[in-house]
């Protein structure tokens, strides 16, 4: 997989260094030659000094024959222009811009472009810390809208059924890992003591799903 990346600030060097481990192809774009050396000496990929946007420096990065862009620098303006350019201009497959205001996420996403705001993610995934100790959130989707989270069946829930903890668009339960092995369960499927849970769920609906496990405050 051939994937550009634009900023080689912390994300995007991280960005890059999972890709390159993963055995991917990759391009990184920064305008200032210095932060370029934040990649390692060793970087596999390729290192362009050069303003993202600019034509001429995303056909040198290979853009035309790449399957993925990351817009990855710390400023909201460049990252939505390249990211256009990708998608509209040379048809990048998939792009992706990071975005620290969660209002101009929210805009361009529903205008079909992936966007990442930090912003939401990190207050989302700090609040879930805070709050859901007894919750184990592994992934979160999109800006922190649903969340993927495990957890030990409780005392409570011990012979209920699937259906108990379910919630139409809000909680679905993807799967249960009992004594080692995971299977995916029907809405019929009881719950046995030291079954793990598996859930996705929505974050507005996470005081919902602890009040089904008996975890909130009083419950």
């Amino acid at each position: 997989m051939k994937v550009i990346i634009m900023g080689s600030g912390r994300v995007g060097v991280q960005l890059a260094r999972l890709l390159v481990d993963e055995g991917h192809q990759v391009a990184v774009i920064d305008h200032d030659a210095s932060a370029l050396t934040n990649l390692e000496p060793n970087f596999k990929g390729q290192k362009i000094v050069g303003v993202g946007f600019d034509r001429d420096v995303l056909l040198k990065a290979g853009i035309e024959h790449a399957d993925a862009f990351a817009a990855a620098s710390s400023s909201d303006n460049a990252n939505i222009i390249a990211a256009r350019i990708a998608h509209n201009i040379f048809h990048v497959p998939r792009v992706v811009a990071r975005l620290f205001d969660p209002r101009r996420a929210e805009v361009y996403r529903r205008l079909g472009m992936l966007t990442i705001s930090s912003t939401t993610w990190g207050a989302e995934r700090i609040r879930e810390l805070l709050t859901s100790a007894e919750i184990d959130c592994i992934h979160s989707f999109g800006s922190g809208e649903v969340s993927l989270v495990n957890i030990e069946v409780p005392p409570q829930l011990v012979g209920r059924m699937v259906k108990d903890l379910t919630v139409s668009s809000e909680i679905t339960l993807v799967a249960v890992t009992r004594q080692g092995a995971a299977f995916i369960p029907t809405l019929g499927s009881q719950f046995l003591d030291g079954d793990i849970i598996h859930v996705a769920i929505l974050a507005s609906a996470l005081e919902r799903f602890k009040t089904l496990l008996g975890l909130s405050e009083g419950g």
